[in-house]
């Protein structure tokens, strides 16, 4: 990507609460004594692919608008595979100054299947 504007990433609504419940998890595990989990795998997928967002807000799989949820409001739509067949779900806005990755959802594959009307075979 040639834009040099900076980008900064942030998380909303559910993709925050799903962030926060997963920060509060793994640090019960590893209080515990864990050392790799789920949801720790998750977490550190969640933070890789925010770290890539800010090098490139285009590196997820655009989707195509007319499968955009309409109730969203948004008017483009990414989508990152995360670890365990999780979903982030983001949208780009941004002004002359700074590009900003808001991460709408963090949502399992059933729940990512749902959202966007795809049915089971």
């Amino acid at each position: 990507m040639s834009d040099k504007r900076p980008v900064k990433v942030i998380l909303l609504d559910q993709a925050k609460g799903q962030f926060e419940e997963l920060n509060r998890l793994v640090g019960e595990q590893q209080a515990k004594g864990m050392t790799n989990s789920e949801e720790m795998q998750l977490l550190k997928s969640i933070k890789q692919k925010s770290e890539l967002l800010k090098i490139n807000p285009t590196y997820g799989d655009k989707v195509p608008h007319n499968l955009i949820p309409k109730n969203l409001g948004v008017s483009n739509l990414f989508r990152v595979e995360l670890t365990g067949y999780w979903r982030m779900i983001y949208t780009l806005d941004g002004n002359q100054i700074e590009i900003v990755a808001f991460i709408l959802y963090l949502v399992d594959h059933q729940t990512y299947d749902k959202m966007f009307g795809y049915k089971k075979r």
